[in-house]
């Protein structure tokens, strides 16, 4: 087992369990519990039409054996790369307990059901500025912005923001899954969940 300075490895790498979304569960109730604002932060990686890698941060706003959920401008650079390669790749890294979680998967659209509850729990102004922002489209300046999100705003004064027809969810499914521990000399444990045709995993120990 590892000897590094996070908190004793809560699976036994040697013979870990069968299921890793409970390992990926019982890790970020953990990692929910850290002085951290946002211990759902994730790196998003995708690859647009022309090849080119690009990653960014987003929010994990779901979590099953159908993969991991987010939300966001479906018009944006993220969106059109997925729209082109419908694949990603997803980290979490949790400093504090010295604890990586690597995921690669083919990627879904969430349903307009789920995009649309999602979007009424988001605050008022969030939902005003999903319609502002063109997101990764150029802007002359913060005023243009916030001249946008003022007229949005007086537009919705008098009922409810729905949800824009190009914001919505994606979801990554759970084609690779990888739990890493540190250790503080470098004999890192790790060990990688592949799913099989049956929808059962393959589990193998790497090295570090």
């Amino acid at each position: 087992m590892s000897t590094g300075h996070g908190p004793t490895p809560s699976i036994d790498f040697d013979a870990p369990p069968a299921d890793p979304v409970a390992v990926f569960e019982q890790w970020f109730a953990e990692a929910q519990k850290l002085p951290t604002p946002n211990p759902n932060a994730m790196t998003l990686a995708t690859i647009d039409a022309d090849g080119a890698p690009s990653a960014r941060i987003v929010l994990l706003r779901g979590f099953s054996r159908e993969g991991a959920r987010f939300f966001t401008n479906r018009n944006s650079r993220k969106g059109r790369a997925l729209a082109a390669n419908a694949r990603a790749a997803l980290l979490f890294h949790w400093d504090l307990l010295d604890r990586q979680v690597r995921i690669e998967g083919r990627v879904s659209l969430a349903s307009d059901a789920e995009s649309d509850a999602y979007f009424a729990q988001r605050p008022v102004d969030s939902r005003v500025n999903a319609w502002a922002s063109d997101q990764s489209e150029p802007v002359a300046n913060r005023a243009e912005l916030e001249r946008r999100a003022a007229e949005l705003t007086a537009r919705f004064a008098s009922g409810d923001v729905p949800r824009p027809p190009h914001w919505g969810g994606y979801r990554v499914s759970l084609d690779k899954i990888e739990f890493w521990q540190g250790d503080k000399y470098r004999l890192h444990d790790r060990i990688v969940y592949t799913r099989q045709a049956d929808g059962s995993y393959a589990v193998t120990r790497l090295c570090p």
